[in-house]
């Protein structure tokens, strides 16, 4: 058996950090045992669904690296499909037409809601006969549900969950307009697909016995599933954007990186032994659901973004060299060119070692793409004192004279410092004023010769001036 797993969005809205936990889940259990893993658009609520909501999953997945096997499936061009099964049941007996008017079952769940009772359909068309329908009223199908004993479902993940049969009335599969219900399209869609496990929020579990039902009805052989608990907010509420970020673009633009966000969404109620940091390969060589927590996990933002740093310290200089271009010019502007992308590549192992976001990152490589003068902040003004500036335009005659190279500088700073009787820290702070227009760099002898002689040089000039 190929294992094949799926993952079926609803393109109402942005892709929540919860489906996309989900899709993880059933891509790396997919490719554990060498399966497949398929993309299924559920827009079937053509009210609601969205051509940018479409782009934005597929967007999502793709900068997570979470690639599919085949072309993805629209639920939309498969309703003559959903409606073929409906009446298939119907022929076999095993469905049968209502024709209850939506306002007589409005009137019903009324009433009961009056008087505090749960409201069932009550199977009223369950036997009868089709000449006694009232005039005009175009019916639903709906399925002849079981009524006894109960339904049982062995989850990979709950364990044994059994609902009695009696609280799963005759559900309708086929509206009056011909248009499926949703856990009949679920069910026609993945018979269809050949998907052997269905992973998935436990939100989903009341659907799941509902489904069971049609796969029996139709005699199909039913999918493994599995329920995942649902991420909760860092006080055990439900997870809003009061919290923080919800949607997976939202990660993306405060500077978080794919392969992180994975990380720890991963360890986000599934765990082996003490490991933390687990790439993609290791997480597909280690997964199962078999491992997957049972109760609620809680999002935390302080531990993403630490990880975040970790990832960002292990990434690759040319790779966040690019991305840092990116983010300078899409948020503040700034015009770049090769010799901007030269200085910030070469500062970038003493930028990233700082950083624990992209956002971060950019803003302390920002001094790099620009040209002298740099724009100063309060505090590096404040360093600039008459006295300082002297120093400046001393300290420049001895830059200029060394290789500037990281050691070169390091030693003419040091020579400069000796000869004047005065710490080497009172030399590189009005430097590192000049030089970024902050109080913040990365070590000063680095950040000269990241810059380079021609745009150190003329840096501090600018700045002594």
């Amino acid at each position: 058996m190929t294992v094949r797993t799926r993952f079926a969005p609803s393109p109402t809205g942005p892709l929540h950090i919860g489906g996309v936990r989900t899709a993880l889940f059933n891509y790396l259990y997919s490719r554990h045992y060498g399966g497949e893993f398929l993309l299924r658009i559920e827009d079937t609520d053509r009210e609601r669904s969205t051509r940018e909501a479409t782009q934005g999953i597929i967007e999502s997945l793709d900068w997570l690296g979470l690639d599919r096997d085949g072309q993805t499936v629209f639920q939309s061009t498969r309703v003559r499909r959903h409606a073929e099964v409906a009446h298939q049941l119907l022929a076999a007996g095993a469905a049968y037409y209502c024709y209850c008017t939506p306002e007589e079952l409005a009137r019903e769940r009324e009433q009961a809601r009056a008087e505090g009772k749960v409201w069932r359909y009550d199977g009223r068309w369950r036997d009868r006969d089709k000449s006694e329908a009232p005039p005009g009223v175009k019916p639903v199908i709906r399925l002849k549900a079981r009524r006894d004993g109960e339904t049982v479902l062995e989850d990979l993940v709950q364990g044994a969950v059994r609902v009695a049969n009696a609280e799963l009335d005759d559900m309708i599969i086929l509206r009056s307009d011909g248009t499926p219900m949703y856990n009949h399209s679920v069910v026609v869609d993945d018979h269809d697909m050949a998907i052997t496990h269905v992973i998935r929020g436990d939100d989903h579990l009341t659907n799941t016995f509902r489904q069971l039902q049609i796969y029996e009805a139709l005699g199909w052989d039913k999918p493994h599933f599995a329920h995942i608990p649902l991420i909760h907010g860092p006080d055990g509420s439900k997870l809003s954007k009061r919290h923080g970020a919800q949607f997976v673009l939202e990660f993306r633009e405060q500077g978080y990186l794919p392969e992180a966000l994975c990380n720890y969404l991963l360890r986000l109620g599934w765990s082996h032994g003490d490991l933390e940091v687990i790439g993609r390969e290791q997480a597909i060589a280690l997964f199962d659901v078999a491992d997957i927590n049972r109760g609620p996990s809680r999002m935390d933002y302080v531990k993403l973004t630490n990880l975040n740093g970790v990832y960002i310290r292990q990434a690759d200089d040319g790779h966040l060299t690019e991305e840092v271009m990116r983010r300078l010019h899409d948020t503040q502007g700034v015009t770049l060119d090769d010799a901007a992308r030269a200085r910030i590549q070469t500062l970038m192992p003493a930028l990233k070692d700082r950083a624990k976001t992209l956002v971060d990152l950019a803003k302390s490589a920002a001094f790099l793409a620009r040209r002298a003068p740099v724009p100063m902040d309060a505090k590096a003004a404040a360093l600039l004192t008459p006295e300082a500036k002297t120093l400046l335009r001393d300290v420049a005659g001895s830059l200029a004279r060394s290789d500037f190279s990281i050691a070169g500088v390091d030693a003419a700073l040091r020579a400069f410092a000796e000869r004047g009787g005065i710490k080497l820290g009172q030399v590189a702070q009005p430097l590192r004023a000049a030089l970024t227009g902050s109080t913040v760099s990365p070590g000063i002898d680095a950040t000269l010769a990241a810059l380079g002689r021609e745009e150190a040089l003329a840096r501090i000039a600018a700045a002594a001036d």
